[in-house]
């Protein structure tokens, strides 16, 4: 048992303090646990999207494809802006995490993929953000990548698609080269799954959203 199974959460104030593409609230609640005394906080919560990313992986010549992109926190941050990652998006209105995924991959990557294979949902950081990432796994051939990719031009994304062995990307994580949490994830998710070079992998029907062979 946790000590904190009869622990409650009192909402006190929900404000916005700020509201364009995402959401900032103020949020003041009080905490009550047993045994402590109750204590007031006040904390700012990011509201976004819940979000899909995918890791498309040619198992024939066993190499990822990723895109690189700017990003303009880790600019901020002090490292290099264009971050090297697996197609990834929030989730639209209507969408499932799967078909939110699949659409990313064809948007960035030019790769139309039948089949996917659910590898994780997590949240990324979740002492101030509510968002939610969906991650999955794909195997691809070449006769799936229909155009080049690269992003829409009516969002303004400028992508670079990038083919890359899986050991070096691997290399690469370990390296501190690819520093984006949910492609190091999914990395180590395809990773732990190699058998032989191959991976045994459970995939669902993107049409139907459920298990295929």
């Amino acid at each position: 048992m946790s000590i904190f199974d009869k622990s409650r959460i009192a909402i006190l104030e929900d404000k916005t303090l700020w509201k364009g593409w995402s959401h900032l609230r103020g949020i003041t609640f009080d905490f009550f646990r047993e045994g402590r005394t109750p204590h007031r906080l006040s904390w700012e919560v990011f509201d976004r999207r819940n979000a899909s990313a995918i890791l498309l992986h040619n198992v024939e010549r066993d190499t990822v494809t990723l895109v690189r992109q700017l990003r303009i926190a880790a600019h901020l941050s002090g490292e290099h802006p264009y971050l090297l990652e697996v197609p990834a998006g929030f989730i639209d209105d209507g969408e499932t995490a799967l078909q939110a995924a699949v659409r990313e991959a064809r948007e960035e990557t030019g790769y139309q993929i039948a089949r996917a294979t659910p590898a994780f949902a997590a949240f990324m950081s979740p002492g101030s953000v509510t968002e939610k990432l969906h991650g999955f796994y794909a195997s691809v051939t070449d006769a799936e990548r229909i155009d080049e990719g690269g992003g829409l031009d009516d969002e303004q994304e400028d992508i670079e698609v990038v083919e890359i062995a899986f050991t070096e990307a691997m290399e690469m994580v370990e390296a501190g080269e690819i520093i984006d949490a949910k492609t190091i994830m999914l990395l180590q998710w395809a990773a732990l799954r190699r058998s032989g070079g191959r991976l045994i992998v459970h995939r669902c029907d993107v049409a139907a959203g459920l298990p295929g062979p």
